[in-house]
């Protein structure tokens, strides 16, 4: 197993992540096995900060553009990159494998998983199937003052497409839509949306990196939206996220 430094620290590639910030890693998640002490629990908690630390990063350079699509990339090298040892960032890689972002690539690392314009449609048509109806039925639920919560959420989209800062958007898009479906009270059917809407952020073979000006667009799209919720204007609503999903998956 391989060994870790006395302290793991992650340095976020992209200006929209998290503020640099320095974990300790106690040896039991450097690999260094000491039987039968009691900080055992504890050891494995910082582990999974770390790799949850490391995830995030990855995932705010995958929409970011700065995992390119068919490129591979060695978990060595990104820890290097990242400040830390090989072992997190493989850990992290290894769950971007498993939700499909990315492909094992025996003895090199990992490959950028390559994706064309018909995934994110299809994407985009199961999100509808879910979504719209429930915004639907939502729209004609929730009293104003549920929906006048949200807006701040729609102003971060806004703010955040306004810099062009994607993963920023990107994490701002989805706080968005997942508050609008919880009012459904839906555990559920919250983290499914979640899981789909994550896949559509990834980068198309043809174009890594979304636009600014899709990013504004987009942003636009949820500000009309809550207008129409609060409005409790149920044809517009149905219409804007039908556009929504249509336009660019966000």
């Amino acid at each position: 197993m391989e060994q870790g430094r006395a302290r793991e620290e992650v340095r976020p590639p992209h200006a929209s992540a998290t503020a640099r910030s320095s974990v300790r890693v106690p040896e039991q998640a450097r690999g260094e096995h000491t039987h039968g002490e009691p900080s055992l629990p504890r050891a494995v908690v910082q582990r999974h900060s770390v790799r949850g630390q490391i995830l995030e990063a990855l995932r705010a350079a995958l929409v970011g553009g700065e995992l390119i699509p068919g490129q591979v990339y060695s978990a060595p090298a990104l820890g290097a990159r990242f400040g830390v040892s090989a072992t997190p960032v493989r850990e992290a890689m290894q769950r971007l494998a498993v939700e499909g972002a990315v492909e094992v690539v025996p003895n090199r690392g990992f490959r950028v998983a390559e994706r064309g314009p018909r995934e994110l449609a299809e994407l985009a048509e199961v999100r509808a199937l879910i979504e719209v109806p429930v915004m639907v039925r939502l729209a004609r639920t929730v009293p104003p003052a549920g929906w006048c919560a949200l807006r701040p959420l729609a102003d971060a989209t806004v703010a955040a497409a306004a810099v062009g800062d994607r993963a920023g958007y990107a994490e701002a898009d989805r706080a968005f839509h997942g508050a609008v479906l919880a009012l459904s009270g839906n555990a559920q059917l919250v983290t499914v949306a979640d899981e789909l809407h994550r896949r559509s952020q990834w980068p198309l073979e043809t174009n890594p990196v979304t636009r600014r000006a899709d990013l504004l667009a987009d942003a636009a799209e949820h500000t009309a939206l809550l207008d129409a919720l609060i409005a409790q204007d149920v044809m517009v609503v149905q219409s804007l996220v039908r556009e929504h999903f249509t336009g660019s998956g966000g």
